[in-house]
């Protein structure tokens, strides 16, 4: 193959390496694209990018094995794993009584607010039905939902265990159809003495 040589800043050069070059500057480029990335499932579509421009600049700098090894374990294994705790850890479960979720009406506008909070933050909300109350603060105290929501007479009352969630809950839910409580939960990773 013939490359033309030119010079750039006083070094002489041929095409290749202003092609190296070129694209070795897409690393920190992607890089802070990534660093910068508020959506997870952006991010992890720009990871994909950032391990396949390492992959070819290692191939064009004559280390396949590196770049094989950048491909499958760099960029495959890493995004698989990512993708799967992505969609495993923006999940926010709510507990609630299976005869509330047959009923459209207060609950379908309250499900809507949560819905359209969590979805702000890039996060599923997941609805966990209880046949009754005692099941139902059972599993808020076992850590298998994040809130419950249980109906009260003429409105919803629910309970949410995680601070962070609450604060979000609190500031954003416009509905009045509920009224919401934060239950402190002790950590179970606490060493008593």
């Amino acid at each position: 193959m013939y490359w033309h040589t030119v010079q750039v800043l006083g070094v002489r050069m041929n095409n290749y390496d202003l092609f190296i070059y070129a694209i070795a500057a897409l690393l920190p480029l992607s890089a802070c694209m990534l660093l910068l990335q508020v959506n997870p499932y952006h991010a992890l579509v720009i990871r994909g990018i950032l391990g396949a421009v390492a992959a070819l600049v290692y191939t064009l700098l004559g280390a396949a094995d590196v770049a094989l090894t950048e491909a499958l374990v760099g960029t495959m294994l890493a995004i698989t794993l990512y993708a799967i705790a992505v969609r495993s850890s923006l999940v926010m479960r709510l507990g609630i009584i299976q005869d509330d979720a047959a009923s459209e009406g207060d609950f379908g506008q309250l499900f809507h607010d949560f819905r359209r909070i969590f979805g702000q933050r890039h996060m599923r909300l997941e609805l966990v039905p209880y046949t009754n109350t005692q099941a139902l603060e059972r599993a808020l105290m076992e850590k298998e939902v994040h809130a419950t929501c249980i109906r009260q007479e003429q409105a919803y009352h629910t309970a949410v265990r995680v601070e962070r969630i609450y604060k979000i809950m609190q500031s954003e839910l416009t509905s009045q159809a509920t009224a919401l409580t934060y239950v402190n939960m002790p950590d179970s990773g606490e060493k008593h003495q």
